[in-house]
C-alpha cells in the first residue's frame, strides 16, 4: 500500500510522549529483540496501621518466646513444647506478614504501572502465603527435616491429582511474563472474543462481545470464565497492541460496471475521512513512527481510508473502502459510515448504478 498523503508529520513530542507511557516502551523494548487492572484498593494509611498491628504483634510474641526461655512453666508441663513451638511459629508467620506489608508500603506503591503494581502485589501475597504454609507445616513436627519431606510427599500427589490447576498456574505466570495481553485488551482466544476484565491465578474472564445473539462487536452482556492454561495452547489474538492500537476494517458494496467508478471512490473516501476525523488520522500518524522502530513495515499502514474494486462472483463490482479504527468504536462507525455512503451515493443514480433485483 501507498502512504497516506497530504498528513503533517507528528510533533516529535507527541511521540516521545507516547514512547513514554509504560506499555509502550515496553512493546518498544520487545520489538527490538530485548529482553489496565484492578488497582490496590487499600490506602497507604490502611497499610501503614496494619503493618503497625503486625509490629506489635510481633513484639508480644517475641516477648512471649523470651520468657518461656526463662522456663516460667515447670518442667513437667505437658504441653510445653506444643506452646513454645506455636509462640514460634507465631513470631515466624507475623515476620512474613510484616515484612509483606513494608514491601508493599515502601516498594509496591512508588510503582506507577498499575498493571505491574497489581500483579507484582498478587506475586507477593502468594510467596507470603507459601511462606506462612511452610512455617506452619514446620510447626507441627520436631525438625525442619520432617517437614521438607512431608511437603515433598504432599506436593507430589497434589502434582497429580490437580495437573489442570497447576497448568492454568504456570499459564498465569506466563500471562504474567510474556504479556500476551492485559486487563483491558480486547482479545480474540479460542472461541472466546472480549474485553479482558481480571487475570487471576488460575483463569481469566472475558466480557463478551458479539457473541451467539450479536452480529455486531457490541459487548453481549455476558462474561467468559477460561483456564489460563489455554494460552498455552491456543492463539491469542490481540486487538490493541501498546504500538498499534488500530485494526483496519472494510465496507462492501456492489455497483454496475457502467457506474462512475472515480466518483464512486472519491465519494466513499471523502466520506469515509469525514467520519474518522481530523484526530484519528494524527494519532495513526504518531503510532507511525513508533512502528518505524520496529520490524514492522510501517510504509504498510495509511492514515487515510483507501478505496478499491474487484470483480464479484456475479456481475456486479465491489467497491471497498478500507480505514483504520479503534476496535472498540469499529461496529459504532462501520454503522454511521453504512448510512453516510448510501446517502451520498444513492443522491447520484446517474453516476452510481445499484443492483436492482435480487440478483446480488
Amino acid at each position: 500500500m501507498e502512504t497516506g498523503e497530504n498528513v503533517s508529520p507528528p510533533a516529535k513530542g507527541e511521540v516521545e510522549a507516547i514512547k513514554e507511557q509504560p506499555e509502550v516502551k515496553e512493546a518498544l523494548e520487545e520489538t527490538a529483540h530485548k529482553e489496565t487492572p484492578q488497582a490496590d484498593t487499600e490506602s497507604k494509611t490502611k497499610r501503614s496501621v496494619i503493618a503497625g498491628g503486625y509490629f506489635v504483634a510481633l513484639g508480644i510474641l517475641l516477648g512471649s518466646h523470651f520468657l518461656l526461655k526463662l522456663k516460667i512453666f515447670p518442667d513437667d508441663f505437658a504441653y510445653r513444647s506444643l506452646v513454645e513451638r506455636a509462640v514460634l511459629g507465631g513470631v515466624f508467620i507475623t515476620a512474613v506478614l510484616f515484612a509483606m506489608k513494608l514491601v508493599e508500603i515502601y516498594l509496591l506503591a512508588r510503582i506507577h504501572n498499575a498493571v505491574s503494581r497489581f500483579n507484582l502485589n498478587r506475586i507477593l501475597h502468594l510467596i507470603s502465603g507459601l511462606a506462612i504454609l511452610f512455617i506452619g507445616a514446620s510447626m507441627l513436627f520436631n525438625n525442619w527435616t520432617s517437614a521438607v519431606v512431608s511437603l515433598g510427599l504432599i506436593s507430589l500427589i497434589l502434582g497429580f491429582a490437580l495437573q489442570t490447576p497447576i497448568s492454568s498456574f504456570i499459564g498465569w505466570i506466563y500471562i504474567l511474563t510474556r504479556h500476551p495481553y492485559r486487563v483491558g485488551d480486547r482479545i480474540k482466544i479460542g472461541e472466546a472474543r472480549g474485553d479482558v476484565i481480571d487475570v487471576s491465578y488460575l483463569d481469566t474472564t472475558l466480557w463478551e462481545i458479539g457473541g451467539d445473539y450479536l452480529s455486531t462487536d457490541h459487548p453481549s452482556g455476558r462474561i467468559i470464565k477460561f483456564p489460563n492454561s489455554n494460552v498455552l495452547n491456543s492463539p491469542v489474538w490481540n486487538y490493541s497492541w501498546p504500538l498499534f492500537p488500530y485494526i483496519w476494517n472494510e465496507i462492501k458494496f456492489q455497483v454496475a460496471y457502467e457506474s462512475d467508478l472515480e466518483f464512486v471512490s472519491d465519494t466513499m473516501r471523502k466520506i469515509a475521512e469525514a467520519e474518522l476525523g481530523e484526530n484519528m488520522k494524527k494519532q495513526i500518524s504518531v503510532f507511525r513512527e513508533l512502528l518505524a522502530q520496529t520490524p514492522v513495515n510501517h510504509l504498510e499502514v495509511r492514515e487515510r481510508p483507501s478505496v478499491f474494486f474487484r470483480p464479484s462472483e456475479n456481475t456486479w463490482l465491489e467497491a471497498t473502502v478500507r480505514y483504520l479504527v479503534d476496535p472498540k468504536m469499529a461496529g459504532r462507525i462501520k454503522n454511521d459510515l453504512i448510512k453516510k455512503l448510501l446517502k451520498a451515493l444513492n443522491a447520484a443514480p446517474d453516476q452510481v448504478l445499484f443492483p436492482k433485483t435480487n440478483a446480488r
